[in-house]
Formats: structure tokens, C-alpha cells, sequence
């Protein structure tokens, strides 16, 4: 229990010197009577002291010590994980709203069922640092890079169409996914763009070539993803990006289809991502104040109860 304790302020022992030094010099002067015979009455008189004493210097000791601080540093490491960093890009613009892409469920929107699909991707990737872009005619991060599953099940949940704009803006939205990954260290950066339709160049202000040399410059390796019938979207910028930035381009005309893409992505190969090292102090001045209190307090009770002056 006190392996590897040790005190903040170590110099507030010399406290106790002023203290012994007062209990000696100090002394409190008042009028007295000599009478004979008193022997025994002041062996009986020292006596009864002796546990008022000990309750005294034991409430001064532990009040001292508790000023000292005593500390104990807890250090942890977070478990060193497998996997990628990767950044989701999802397409929420207008035309996410057509139905029939899962046949088992006609009613449900594109989107509705992408997010079904994604939520059940993200669980699967326990070890992965995952983040979320979401874009339609402009492009934002709906979370940063985490570990915790749930909270991005939660953020994926309340997304919805139209959030982001009408139109599609696929190269700003390819820029800004790049820009999540920005900070990472790690190895193996990916991005996964989702989209169902054409690029919209009035309102995409980031050119195809510029979002491609930024997923280069930082090691993106980019997987996109095309929905619907196949002239939906545009499978040659799709192509494009894959070749450019050594990742591969599929196209899924149904949920089922679109379940085994993000397969096909899961058997991605791992790396590893740096353990953290902590350290958290924890703090005992509590338990010797504890003492300094119930001591001065048995003290003050007892020396009340005799009737000492």
C-alpha cells in the first residue's frame, strides 16, 4: 500500500519543530498555591496526561503530515490496437432519398438503409479509429477519429437527408475526409466515399486532381463506393480515385450488395496503432487529517471531562 508514496511539500516537516520548540519554551505562566503533600496527587495528575498527550502530538503529527501530501502515482497504458484509421464519407444529398435499394425493406430510403449498413461496418471494427464526414452540396465532420462505437452508431443514427445541402459535392467531401486523417500517425489511413449520383461543379469548389493530391501527399488510401443503377454515378471518377490513391472502387445496386462491399473492406489488412501511457495521481492527505481530527477531538472531550485548565 505505501510502495511508491511520497510527499509534495516534504519540507512542511520542520512544522513539527516549531512545535516542539513551543511546547517547550511556550509555557502557559499562570498563578499557583504551593501545598504540602502533593506527591502523589501529581504522580496520579501525570499519569491521567499521558493519553492527553499522546492524542496532542498524534493530532499535530497527522495534521503536518496531511499538509505534506502524501501522493501515489498510478500509471496505465491503453492496450495497443490493431487496426486502421479510417474516415466514412457518406452522401446525404437529395437523391439518398429514392427507395427500393434494400428489397427486403422497399420503404426505406437509401440512406436509411446505408446507415443500417454502416452502423453494423462500425461494429465490426472494434479496433479501428474511426471518424465521419458527411457531405451533400458542402461537406462537414459530423465526429472526429474515436474508438467508441457507440458514440458514432449514436451520431450515424441522426443523420439526415438533406443536412448537408441538396446537390453533391464529391471532391470537397473527398477533401474534407482527407483533412480528418490529417493528424493521424498512423500507417494506414483510409477513406471509404459513399456517393449515388454525379458531382455537382457548380457547387463543388475543390477540383477532382487537387482532392486527389491531398489523399496522396497523406498516404489516403481511398475506397469509393458507387449505389444505384450504374448510371447513377460516375464510374469513371470513382475508377479514378481508386487508381490514383491504390484503393479499388466497387458499385453496389442493393443493400445486399452494397453488406458484401463493406465486407470486402473489413478483410482489409491490419496495422499497428501506438500505445498511450498515463499517469494519474492519487492523493492521501484525506486519511492522516482524518486521524489529526478524531485525535484533537478525543483530546478536546477528554481533557473537558476531567476538568483540566
Amino acid at each position: 500500500m505505501f510502495e511508491g508514496l511520497y510527499f509534495e511539500f516534504p519540507y512542511l516537516i520542520l512544522i513539527l519543530f516549531f512545535f516542539i520548540v513551543c511546547a517547550r519554551v511556550c509555557k502557559m505562566k499562570i498563578p499557583s498555591i504551593y501545598f504540602p503533600h502533593t506527591g502523589s496527587f501529581l504522580k496520579s495528575s501525570v499519569s491521567a496526561s499521558k493519553p492527553l498527550l499522546f492524542l496532542k502530538w498524534l493530532g499535530i503529527l497527522m495534521m503536518i503530515i496531511a499538509l505534506m501530501s502524501p501522493v501515489k502515482d498510478e500509471p496505465y497504458e491503453l492496450e495497443p490496437k490493431e487496426g486502421y484509421e479510417i474516415a466514412l464519407i457518406l452522401d446525404a444529398s437529395q437523391s439518398m432519398q429514392a427507395r427500393g435499394f434494400d428489397v427486403n425493406n422497399p420503404a426505406l430510403t437509401r440512406f436509411d438503409a446505408v446507415k443500417e449498413i454502416v452502423s453494423d461496418f462500425i461494429n465490426q471494427r472494434k479496433s479501428d479509429n474511426i471518424g465521419l464526414v458527411v457531405f451533400g452540396a458542402y461537406s462537414f465532420i459530423a465526429s472526429p477519429l474515436t474508438y467508441d462505437e457507440n458514440i458514432l452508431n449514436k451520431i450515424v443514427s441522426q443523420l439526415y437527408i438533406g443536412m448537408a445541402g441538396k446537390y453533391t459535392a464529391l471532391n470537397t467531401s473527398l477533401a474534407q475526409g482527407v483533412n480528418l486523417l490529417k493528424m493521424s500517425k498512423s500507417k494506414s489511413k483510409v477513406a471509404i466515399l459513399l456517393t449515388d449520383g454525379y458531382s455537382t461543379q457548380e457547387i463543388d469548389k475543390i477540383p477532382l486532381d487537387i482532392a486527389l493530391e491531398m489523399a496522396k501527399k497523406e498516404g489516403v488510401k481511398v475506397y469509393p463506393i458507387g449505389i444505384g443503377n450504374s448510371n447513377e454515378y460516375n464510374q469513371n471518377v470513382l475508377l479514378k480515385i481508386a487508381k490514383e490513391t491504390s484503393g479499388v472502387a466497387f458499385g453496389a445496386s442493393s443493400a445486399a450488395e452494397l453488406k458484401a462491399v463493406y465486407k470486402k473492406i473489413d478483410e482489409l489488412e491490419k496495422s499497428e496503432i501506438k500505445s498511450e501511457s498515463f499517469t494519474y495521481i492519487n492523493y492521501y492527505f484525506m486519511f492522516p487529517l482524518f486521524i489529526s481530527l478524531i485525535s484533537l477531538m478525543l483530546y478536546i472531550f477528554i481533557r473537558n471531562k476531567r476538568g483540566y485548565a
